[in-house]
């Protein structure tokens, strides 16, 4: 028997609950960026059919009755007259049959048309009359009495699904000649009168990998791109927020606006997306170049290339002619993204040892930045060397450079004591109740799926068994955690531990002994009392609201947590948090200046609290140290830019 009392075992999911999938990721903010594969089965499903209208049903919490279309503001500026309109065509019908069952239920609320990962703005990004239908019933099981007394039972629920979704396709039905038109308008307007700011986008091609990894992307939501052939050419430039001249080269990305997927590829691209109603459902910036870390201009007209079909791949790193024998004093790879980090890790658990260089130097005829990976065949003697590496750099797509002396032209030898060994480190993910099982599934994944190591998950509750000696580095996601063993981790760290926190258990560290983290002050004396009316107190709310934003922060790239980037790094802020410099036995490698603001939305008095503070730091105690991670580098996993920032805190820093 179903029991309704809200309090009841039945009513209370577990963590993680049951909305994720076995990673712990939200499916319906992965349409656009497919990390997962649940997600690139179902949108190649989706880009195969690209039907004319989407629904997308869900359930949100019990106590609120059902929602449906017409969507909330804001809505972004490339939806066109057709498909608001269609969506309250729509909306009212559904509301016709609500009415007459005496069903309440509401619109225009909450559920907003912005973020471009969703199932109903992806779809509307396509073509597509894209739209969310929520009944109450998070926790209702099979009934439930909800806060105002009323029994709400399972057969409520699907009942009220089943209506809109005869509702719906009568709508669809009733206006299907109009619907096709519109459909075939919108493609055909994409292809000849693209409505974006920009008419192509050329991606310089600074990152091979990343650039592959961008391929990769417009692959996957079928945008078509050519590679450059030289010309010059004029656009702006995301990097610096100034109209430039500039050359395209041969392998830089061509991306044209004349194409089907011009409204979606606008969105992706544009460098700051336009906000009517900065009361938001989710992120408000997500712009590519920055989630990459690739130059990026902007053109207002579009460019020719000699190349014009879809060009399948970026050419991969020039490999050795099969059958050739090496036999080279080291090996050198670049550290510049997370395509090398696979490289390393594939060593290591070969039991490779492997050494990094603490500055840039020049070999072999080339140059070579901080934190470039040196396999030398010294500690490396019947390993099989040469050919385990050559596989190991064909399989990850890795270029390696041979050289046949440890006497380099430019910088330290490769004998140096500026040259440090990376040891294979054991690494512990908390996990469990206190933990945002999200923020741990994106670690979780990042190590299992991506780069293939080794990772422990040891739940919370159960961190007080465990031999912290057994672990090399500890890694606390975002979470709320009761109790949190400041003192024994202090100790484990001081003995050589590497403590990494990020986002919440950044703050929940901020004070403790031995920890030189603070939170920046806010003077309050000049915050003026006002009058306020009672009816704008959620829009009141937002003036601290930072509901993911784009920030640039200087970057100290000689220390080994900013090895790979250039001097900045672009973050995405998901909240005001903000730290003090870190005293004297800190290294505060990520600072955000008074102008670090970019895009997306930030409250008034958010913004003026993100200046002038440390967002990225390292604190040394003992022979141990602590990796400070105030933003989420691995968000959902699409910000591409951050997997090799979190990296250089697992792997380089502390070595």
């Amino acid at each position: 028997m179903p029991d309704i009392n809200p309090t009841a075992r039945e009513h209370v999911e577990p963590w993680p609950q049951g909305r994720t999938n076995h990673y712990y990721f939200d499916l319906n903010r992965d349409w656009a960026w497919q990390t997962q594969r649940e997600s690139k089965a179902r949108m190649f499903l989706y880009n195969s059919w690209l039907p004319q209208i989407h629904v997308d049903f869900h359930e949100q919490g019990y106590n609120s009755p059902y929602y449906f279309a017409p969507a909330a503001e804001p809505f972004h500026k490339d939806i066109t007259p057709w498909q608001k309109e269609f969506q309250t065509t729509i909306g009212k019908n559904n509301a016709k049959y609500f009415d007459k069952n005496g069903w309440l239920y509401f619109t225009k609320e909450e559920f907003d048309l912005l973020y471009p990962s969703y199932g109903d703005t992806y779809p509307i990004y396509n073509g597509s009359i894209g739209m969310t239908y929520e009944q109450g019933g998070i926790g209702a099981g099979l009934a439930i009495t909800t806060h105002v007394g009323d029994e709400l039972t399972l057969k409520d629920r699907w009942t009220h699904h089943h209506s809109n979704s005869l509702s719906t396709i009568e709508s669809a039905s009733a206006n299907a000649n109009k619907a096709v038109a519109e459909f075939k308008k919108y493609f055909d307007n994409s292809r000849t009168n693209p409505t974006g700011q920009y008419k192509a986008y050329v991606v310089k091609n600074d990152n091979n990998d990343k650039a592959r990894s961008l391929t990769d992307f417009l692959k996957n939501n079928d945008i078509k791109y050519t590679l450059g052939t030289k010309v010059a050419a004029a656009g702006y430039n995301y990097f610096t927020g100034k109209t430039e001249r500039f050359d395209v080269d041969e392998h830089d990305i061509v991306i044209s606006a004349y194409q089907p997927k011009s409204v979606l590829l606008n969105v992706l691209f544009e460098p700051k997306t336009f906000v009517a109603d900065s009361n938001t459902y989710d992120i408000t910036a997500w712009s590519l170049p920055y989630v990459y870390g690739l130059r990026t201009y902007g053109l207002n007209e579009e460019i020719k290339t000699t190349n014009s079909k879809l060009t399948d791949v970026i050419p991969l790193p020039p490999q050795p002619p099969a059958g050739t024998v090496m036999h080279a004093y080291a090996y050198v790879a670049k550290w510049q993204s997370i395509t090398n980090v696979k490289f390393l890790t594939e060593l290591l658990k070969n039991n490779i040892k492997v050494r990094y260089a603490e500055a840039a130097f020049e070999a072999g005829g080339k140059k070579f930045e901080a934190g470039s990976l040196i396999i030398a065949r010294a500690g490396n003697v019947d390993k099989g060397l040469d050919n385990l590496l050559l596989a190991t750099a064909y399989n990850t797509g890795v270029e390696l450079t041979p050289l046949n002396s440890g006497f380099v032209d430019k910088g330290v030898d490769l004998g140096s004591a500026s040259v440090h060994l990376i040891r294979a480190p054991k690494v512990m993910l908390v996990s469990g109740e206190s933990t945002s099982a999200e923020a741990m599934g994106e670690v979780w994944h990042y190590f299992e799926k991506q780069i293939n190591y080794p990772v422990t998950l040891v739940n919370y509750n159960n961190l007080g068994y465990a031999k912290l000696s057994d672990f090399d580095v500890i890694i606390f996601p975002n979470g709320d955690y009761d109790g949190f063993p400041s003192e024994r981790l202090q100790g484990w760290v001081n003995d050589g531990g590497k403590l990494i926190v990020l986002q919440d258990a950044v703050a929940q560290l901020a004070g403790k002994k031995g920890f030189d983290i603070k939170a920046k002050e806010v003077d309050t004396t000049k915050i003026k009392p006002s009058v306020k009316a009672y009816a704008n107190r959620i829009r009141n709310a937002i003036t601290t609201n930072v509901p993911g934003a784009i920030y640039k922060i200087d970057l100290d790239n000689t220390h080994p947590l900013g090895f790979g980037f250039p001097g900045y790094y672009y973050t995405l802020k998901l909240s005001n948090d903000i730290y003090e410099l870190l005293g004297n036995n800190g290294w505060n490698v990520g600072t955000v200046r008074k102008d670090g603001y970019v895009a997306g939305f930030v409250g008034d008095n958010s913004k003026q609290r993100l200046k002038n503070g440390m967002l990225l730091g390292v604190q040394s105690i003992g022979r141990g140290s602590v990796v400070y991670l105030v933003d989420d580098p691995l968000f959902r996993s699409f910000w591409e830019n951050g997997k090799l920032l979190f990296s250089n805190a697992v792997f380089m820093v502390g070595q």
